[in-house]
């Protein structure tokens, strides 16, 4: 029989079409899914009205990247981006402990964000208006910080995904280190996948060296996850007698 998309020869098991078309549409199909299940999550997230029906922004946010001088107030001259409380609050917890009870900051209308540049605070807010943002490597590392301090799952989520998808040799060690200190799951894992599958040339480098300095415990479980995929592995070749 011949497959309709390909025109190739295929069994008549073949559940209508060859080995290879059916693969790339199994692909297909699972991507539509993840394509669906990214646009739900959207959805859920942008629960608010649409900005353009809200008031004018009626608080600030004010970034902070370093200490001030003395004698010096940070908010006279520090960059501000406009923001409505209503947003904030439908998407950050912390922002809603913040600005619904007498704080100082639902009192003043300022929100004060330390170690932060105006840059990244800025795509910060414009992705809690519209859960779309801009990124590279810097810029998805510096959100995910600040996604994970005001509680904003979807974006955190959203940065991590990135940033697993750009681990390599270079950033393996970095992003490992990276991941445990903000509890980033799938990027550790994949950083730690591409260090023990890579350990001869890794450990040689001075990322790697630095990290044994600085925190051993995460070169012991590097070197436990590596012992245990080298066992794995040796289990497997086992060759039982007949």
């Amino acid at each position: 029989m011949w497959c309709q998309s390909c025109r190739e020869e295929y069994e008549e098991d073949d559940a209508g079409t060859c080995k290879e078309c059916y693969e790339e549409a199994s692909e297909t199909e699972e991507e539509l899914k993840r394509e669906i299940e990214d646009l739900k999550s959207k959805v859920s997230f942008l629960r608010l009205n649409s900005p353009l029906d809200l008031p004018s922004p009626d608080l600030f946010l004010h970034a902070i990247s370093s200490p001030p001088p003395p004698q010096h107030d940070p908010l006279t001259s520090a960059p501000a981006v406009p923001a409505h409380r209503a947003v904030l609050i439908s998407r950050s917890p912390v922002f809603r402990a913040m600005l619904e009870n007498e704080m100082e900051e639902s009192r003043s209308g300022m929100i004060k964000i330390n170690d932060v540049s105006y840059d990244v605070l800025r795509s910060f807010v414009h992705y809690l208006y519209t859960a779309e943002v801009l990124l590279d490597e810097h810029m998805a590392c510096e959100l995910l910080i600040l996604a994970e301090k005001y509680q904003v799952k979807h974006l955190k989520a959203f940065c991590e995904k990135f940033m697993t998808s750009k681990v390599n040799n270079e950033n393996a060690i970095a992003n490992f280190a990276f991941a445990h200190r903000h509890n980033s799951k799938q990027l550790l894992d994949a950083a730690l996948s591409l260090i023990t599958d890579n350990m001869a040339t890794l450990t040689v480098r001075e990322e790697y060296k630095e990290l044994v300095e600085k925190d051993p415990r995460l070169v012991v479980e590097i070197y436990e996850a590596y012992l245990t995929r080298q066992v794995n592995t040796a289990a497997r070749d086992i060759v039982l007698p007949h």
